[in-house]
Formats: C-alpha cells, sequence, structure tokens
C-alpha cells in the first residue's frame, strides 16, 4: 500500500496486531502535500511520540447500569462534534497480503471501520480509523489529538442505533512499541478506540506514531 509496508515481512498476521503499525504508516506517507508548517494538534504537550498524556486505564465514565449493549451491526457515521467531525464511514478488510486495508485517501472526509472486528456498541473495543491528512491537506481526523476527555463521539449504525461514546484518555504511542492489548484488549464494556497518525514527522519516515483516543459508551439510543 505505501513504502513503509514494502519493507514489513510478507507474511500474514493477525489483523489486530498490524491495525495501527501497518495500515497507519501507511497514512503516514501522505502529509507531503500539507501545507501547515505545526502539522496536526497533539494531545496536550505530548508532541513527542511516547509521551501519554491522559493514562486510558484511569478513571473511565460508568455506564448507566441499565444500559444496553447492542448486537453486532455494520457502522454508518461518526460524529465528534468538538472536533467538528461528521463523516461516512465504510467498512475496510485485509488486503491479499493479510494487511488491514485504509479508507481511499481520494476522499478526506471518509473513515474506516474494520468488518471482521467489534460493532461500536457491543462488548469489547470497537476501532475506527482514518487519515489525518492526504497529499491536498487536512482529512477526517486531522484534528483528533485536539480531542479531551469528557468528550462526545457519535457512532450511527445501520442498525439505526446510535452508541454515545465519552471520551477518557487521548494518548500518543510509537508505531514500534505500539500496545496492541492495551489498545484492543476487551475492557468488560463497550469502548471505541479511534485511531489516526500523529507524533512526530519527516518526510522520509512519514508520522512516528499513533494518536489513539479510548473511549466507552454512555448511551444507546
Amino acid at each position: 500500500m505505501t513504502e513503509d509496508e514494502s519493507e514489513q515481512p510478507r507474511r500474514r498476521r493477525s489483523p489486530w496486531g498490524v491495525l495501527a503499525l501497518v495500515m497507519l504508516t501507511g497514512l503516514a506517507m501522505m502529509r507531503n502535500g500539507v501545507n501547515v508548517d505545526d502539522g496536526p494538534p497533539q494531545p496536550a504537550a505530548a508532541a513527542a511520540v511516547g509521551v501519554s498524556v491522559d493514562q486510558a486505564p484511569v478513571n473511565p465514565p460508568a455506564p448507566p447500569p441499565d444500559m444496553e449493549v447492542l448486537e453486532h451491526s455494520s457502522v454508518q457515521r461518526i460524529r465528534i462534534p468538538a472536533i467538528k467531525v461528521d463523516a461516512p464511514v465504510m467498512t475496510v478488510g485485509l488486503d491479499a497480503q493479510g494487511w488491514v486495508d485504509a479508507p481511499p485517501p481520494q476522499d478526506p472526509n471518509l473513515a474506516g471501520w474494520y468488518l471482521n472486528g467489534i460493532s461500536p456498541g457491543q462488548q469489547g473495543s470497537a476501532v475506527i480509523v482514518g487519515h489525518v491528512d492526504n497529499a491536498q491537506g487536512p482529512a477526517v481526523f486531522y484534528g483528533l489529538g485536539s480531542v479531551r476527555k469528557g468528550n462526545h463521539i457519535e457512532v450511527e449504525r445501520y442498525d439505526g442505533r446510535t452508541a454515545v461514546f465519552e471520551v477518557y484518555g487521548v494518548e500518543v504511542f510509537s508505531k514500534d512499541g505500539f500496545p496492541g492489548a492495551r489498545v484492543y484488549g476487551d475492557t468488560g464494556h463497550a469502548e471505541l478506540r479511534v485511531i489516526t497518525c500523529g507524533g512526530g514527522y519527516s518526510k522520509a519516515k512519514g508520522y512516528e506514531g499513533n494518536v489513539v483516543v479510548f473511549a466507552r459508551m454512555v448511551e444507546a439510543r
């Protein structure tokens, strides 16, 4: 998919193990055309990769005791009002080499949900990804690093239900040290991870890390 991926071993891997490392490495190469001196916003002071701002396991919101956990459904749309995101969501799968695909970079307002993963609203950690930018400029999750604790994320599903998540952590992780078990693990609740590229950037290597937003479902409507 990109120069970065061609350097990776060409063997099939668990999609959750390569989601951020491989697919988002592809996103990293898209910033060359962006005419923004400072790049996308990073979580608070965490401009350096590996500096955590909000430790994700600390004080996640408690869902209402009678809140319904939803069944499996494909995803239609994601809204993050705090950063003015209102974008359609397409399903993404694995390519011929076993890597998780990214949404097409030509559409800047498009996110992707891995079809064989958890649905937003099910118990477990659902994952939605998107480009931070493309050759023309900022893309759907350009502002993801400025999301804060307490912000809400709404995920509209094709079954007509909407899962509402409350953010409880925002971090930047190095691709080389990406904590897959922590990011994708089942906490026993319905959770959401929204991921894009972040951290330091160079034209030679692209973005060095991933911005990860941790959120827990607090409403189903």
